[in-house]
């Protein structure tokens, strides 16, 4: 990723909706998210989300697809990927331990979130 890229990108996810729209459809997974249910999970009109869906999809970050009657959205889980490679390149020149704590393989697992809010995990 250029560093073009990476201020479009950082760009499109300094607005709080249009941050919670990716976080939604990361979570989401590769299915992703119809247009309406979007919007009705953010808490916003259908033309909001739109303006906000238009944005996102501009700077590469989701993706759209048409199903029947509806726009589906779902994330670019490759754009995100390089997003985040893009800002590791540099930073931690010197400070292995803090590349650790951002590769650790256990870091996204369930359990581990769930540890860390305190659950009891089975």
């Amino acid at each position: 990723m250029d560093e073009r890229q990476a201020l479009t990108s950082f760009a499109a996810l300094s607005q709080q909706t249009r941050l919670a729209i990716v976080r939604t459809l990361v979570v989401a997974g590769p299915d992703g998210l119809a247009a309406g249910l979007i919007a009705e999970r953010m808490g916003v009109s259908p033309s909001n989300v739109s303006f906000h869906l238009k944005e996102l999809e501009r700077s590469s970050l989701i993706m759209q697809r048409r199903e029947s009657r509806s726009i589906v959205y779902s994330a670019s889980y490759d754009a995100l990927a390089d997003l985040v490679k893009f800002l590791m390149e540099d930073c931690c020149a010197g400070h292995p331990i803090i590349r650790e704590n951002v590769q650790r393989p256990e870091g996204c697992s369930k359990t581990d979130v769930a540890r860390s809010e305190g659950d009891i995990v089975a």
